[in-house]
């Protein structure tokens, strides 16, 4: 009821979002009952049924990405201080949006399934219209109810299960005050609490001990410890150093300090080394860099050792693997590149609009990152469809299309929907540099700067990979 209720009172903009979502799921939906319907047709080709419904999967994940990203900019699920007092924490919002998000789904496959059988004559009782009837409606058969179930919660299930995933609640690591201690010099079993140059053991005393009872402060400085003025003895003839004991100690009865033999100092706190930079969007560089490798690499074998699609046929499972790799590929280096991107623009003396304009890349990253790999990934199929089913390939059928028109679709609304994110991440920003000074034109150049570098960077590449990828085919 609590997901019913938000769905009801959120803003337009929300509604136009989620319908996408709809959209999305009754395209994929209608296109897994068609693979069901051209299975039906054809008993005697189990093969190319199958291959038509893996072909359904990059519809779904786009599907399924578009509902992440619509799940991710939900207002009316967004935590906020002094909700878990009355039940809605972030574990409570997180089931809520996930609820959202398969009622939205399951709109769109129910929508799926009234024009799947009003297409095969069902509803209207009259005979079947249009040309996919031929082939994938399965006309005059009767439809297998727990396949069409299956087939149809496919998108609600898996959207409604990235959602919970996404939006999981993820405890905090604790901040530790010091770095985990290595077990050897150098960092042989991990770092210690600050790195060490050869001959640190040797130079300025880095290194200071207890001495045992009876030594004197002979001892301490033979050591070569910068502590050893402040050492103190003890009553017992105990060197206390003020690395291995901060506090000073306790007077004890009948015991007193030798005057002018120690030296006694504040103990100061040893300061806390700051944490190493680390940017997680540079650490998927490398596998995507590698995932797109072995992507071009099994379509460019499998597409050589097949001949190219026939009119009426799909490429083969080796070239959809290999795209599917392409794809994982893009996407996964797309964060590390826009992180890269931002650094160039940055380089070589910027003046405030680079510099701004790099710095809002670079912390965009994470949340543009990933839809630009992908959307540059569905312009390179874009491309080899182009190039492989041109006027002699084979002809694009209304199924294709739709699909196609699926992928691209989501890709670029998912993308769209990020960017808007981010804009809205970032208004106290924008709102800072406004009370500042900052002219509205400065603003609305950095994005300039920022979409213009995207371009250049990305265009290439894209370019590049689609060429790779269309030349095994196109033969």
């Amino acid at each position: 009821m609590l997901a019913l209720r938000l769905t009801r009172t959120a803003h337009l903009a929300v509604h136009l979002r989620r319908l996408l979502v709809a959209v999305a799921s009754a395209g994929t939906g209608f296109l897994l009952l068609c693979a069901l319907g051209y299975a039906l047709s054809h008993p005697d080709t189990p093969g190319a049924a199958a291959l038509r419904l893996a072909w359904c999967a990059a519809p779904l994940a786009a599907a399924v990405q578009l509902a992440v990203a619509v799940a991710r900019t939900d207002p009316g699920t967004r935590p906020r201080s002094g909700l878990s007092a009355i039940g809605l924490g972030p574990g409570r919002l997180m089931a809520v949006s996930a609820t959202t998000t398969a009622l939205s789904a399951v709109l769109g496959s129910v929508a799926a399934l009234f024009l799947f059988l009003h297409l095969r004559g069902d509803l209207t009782g009259g005979p079947p219209s249009g040309r996919v009837a031929a082939d994938a409606l399965a006309v005059g058969q009767s439809l297998p109810a727990p396949a069409v179930l299956t087939l149809l919660v496919l998108v609600p299930v898996l959207a409604s299960a990235a959602v919970a995933h996404t939006l999981r609640p993820r405890d905090p690591r604790p901040a530790t005050a010091t770095a985990p201690r290595g077990y050897g010099r150098f960092g042989a079993y991990g770092w210690g609490k600050a790195r060490e140059t050869f001959g640190a053991y040797g130079r300025f005393g880095s290194r200071t001990a207890t001495a045992s009872a009876g030594s004197g402060p002979a001892d301490a400085i033979a050591a070569g410890s910068p502590a050893a003025g402040a050492a103190r003895v003890g009553a017992g003839g105990t060197l206390r150093t003020q690395a291995s004991d901060p506090r000073p100690p306790a007077p004890t009865d009948g015991a007193a300090e030798t005057p002018g033999s120690t030296q006694t100092l504040d103990p100061q706190p040893e300061p806390t080394p700051a944490p190493t930079p680390h940017s997680p969007n540079t650490t998927a560089l490398p596998w995507g860099i590698a995932v797109l490798a072995a992507g071009l690499t099994v379509e460019t074998y499998t597409g050589n050792a097949s001949a190219a699609p026939t009119p009426g046929t799909a490429p083969s499972a080796g070239v959809l693997v290999g795209w599917a790799l392409t794809a994982l590929g893009l996407a996964l280096a797309g964060p590390g590149l826009t992180h890269l991107c931002g650094r160039l623009l940055q380089a070589a003396r910027p003046g405030a609009l680079r510099l701004l304009a790099g710095r809002v890349l670079m912390e965009e990253s994470h949340r543009i990152g990933r839809p630009l790999g992908v959307v540059a990934a569905v312009a390179a199929a874009a491309y080899v469809a182009a190039t492989v089913y041109d006027g002699d390939g084979p002809a694009f059928g209304p199924l294709a299309t739709l699909g196609a028109l699926l992928v691209a679709g989501c890709t670029v609304a998912t993308l769209l929907t990020a960017a808007v994110a981010a804009k809205h991440a970032r208004a106290d920003t924008t709102d800072a540099l406004l009370r500042l000074g900052a002219p509205p034109s400065t603003l609305r150049g950095a994005a300039a700067v920022r979409a213009a570098a995207l371009l250049a960077l990305f265009g290439p590449l894209t370019l590049i990979v689609a060429v790779l990828a269309a030349l095994p085919l196109d033969h």
